[in-house]
């Protein structure tokens, strides 16, 4: 009722309701995006207040990536079957649940339960997953914009809560922080709950910049199990899967995996500390948020293809910058505010060409999948690295393998752009 009555308000001033519902996917995830960061901040002080050790909090985070990374493949489906409102306030119910109990726990094991399973679940049936649906469906113009906007919305929230959450565990106590992302939760499940649509068709109109009212198939029966695998069975048949796939999961390999989990160790190596390595990354993320809108911006204005050779290429030579940068204090910065435009720029550019291939209902769904293989390219790199700093007592050959990956994720958008300019040589699907 309140999405008509918005939708007809905005109809009389030229503004199509895909705007609205990008605005509450953005807070949505900025919201998801502080749940996210919740363990990073509570480790230290949960482990002060019971005498736990670091591995008790890791493992919990552990299990959440693992979580996340099997639900993410059924994410779009998931959004098929029950729709997108509905799986945008599960989700939140789910975070809100997990802040919760974890304001209660009190034995190991109630991590394993509260940041694992609730946390993993609730960001894997999100994820990406809602940034490429919102956009596969609401949008055919401006497409790429809008899904640099909504992947910014994960620095954006750790930009907003992060500090603000340190600063009250600091002050107050760890559980009084949790309060900020659970009452971010309920207010984008509110919004949610009265503003959002499931496609453009429930108020009558055409994805932005389409004419055409898009009429999406009926799915009552559908399982999401099967169709999530029946989409990627017949993906497999397509190249144009296999080459975003192995590309994104460099790009975990390369940003996530590596730099989101070992940078701050690696800087100690050199005499850093944690609070000036921090702040680097803070600085990172502050471009993170600009590159990533502006990779959106450019998605709809030039070739994917070409975008994504010059963010891999670019990402190599940051990669085999950063060992060898001195780690001086004005090398640092040059490196954070260059890593940082480049660190998810990949996102638009690879879900536009997911969607371009394999269309507005199983685009999503794929991307699911691909995204799940991005969050198992950030666990090998986590690995390795750690492997890497333990027994070669040095995270150098980390960093130069995974500049390696990036160049040669190079080569297959290169042979990608080859195979798209042959003559039937990459055909979509649906």
């Amino acid at each position: 009722m309140f999405a008509d009555y918005l939708n007809r308000f905005l109809a009389q001033r030229g503004i199509h309701y895909g705007w609205v519902m990008g605005i509450i996917a953005f807070i949505m995830t900025v919201c998801s995006s502080a749940v996210s960061s919740v363990p990073q901040i509570i480790i230290l002080p949960i482990t002060s207040e019971f005498g736990w050790q670091i591995s008790d909090v890791s493992n919990a985070i552990g299990v959440m990536f693992v979580v996340l990374g099997c639900c993410a493949p059924f994410a779009g489906a998931l959004m098929l079957k029950i729709g997108l409102r509905n799986v945008g306030i599960l989700a939140m119910g789910l975070s809100v649940s997990g802040l919760f109990l974890t304001m209660l726990a009190f034995r190991e094991w109630h991590l394993l339960v509260t940041i694992g399973v609730f946390f993993g679940a609730a960001a894997g049936i999100i994820g990406l997953g809602l940034a490429a649906t919102v956009a596969t469906r609401w949008f055919v113009a401006r497409r790429g914009l809008v899904v640099g906007v909504l992947a910014s919305a994960f620095a954006a929230g750790q930009l907003l809560f992060v500090p603000v959450m340190a600063w009250i565990t600091t002050v107050a106590d760890w559980r009084v922080a949790l309060l900020i992302p659970i009452g971010g939760g309920i207010l984008s499940a509110i919004l949610f709950l009265l503003f959002s649509r499931n496609w453009p068709s429930d108020l009558g109109l055409p994805p932005f910049g389409e004419k055409e009212i898009f009429l999406p198939p009926e799915n009552q029966e559908m399982n999401i199990f099967s169709t999530s695998f029946q989409v990627l069975f017949d993906a497999l048949k397509h190249p144009a899967f296999w080459i975003l796939s192995a590309t994104f999961m460099i790009c975990g390999l390369s940003s996530t995996g590596i730099v989101g989990q070992h940078f701050i160790p690696f800087c100690a190596d050199n005499n850093v500390g944690i609070v000036a390595a921090s702040s680097f990354l803070a600085v990172m993320g502050v471009f993170n948020f600009l590159g990533t809108i502006g990779s959106g911006w450019l998605s709809d204005r030039f070739d994917n293809f070409k975008l994504l050779m010059w963010y891999y290429g670019l990402r190599a030579l940051s990669l085999f910058y950063l060992p060898f940068s001195g780690f001086e204090f004005y090398t640092l910065i040059l490196w954070a505010v260059f890593f940082g435009l480049d660190y998810i720029s990949t996102v638009p550019p690879t879900v536009k060409l997911t969607g371009r291939y394999f269309g507005q209902v199983k685009g999503p769904i794929l991307f699911g999948w691909i995204f799940a293989v991005h969050q198992f390219g950030s666990a090998i790199a986590a690995s390795s690295a750690g492997w890497s700093r333990d027994t070669l007592l040095s995270y150098v050959p980390a960093f130069i393998a995974a500049g390696l990956f990036s160049g040669l994720a190079v080569l297959l958008i290169i042979l990608f752009k080859f195979l798209d300019m042959r003559a039937g040589g990459l055909r979509p699907q649906g």
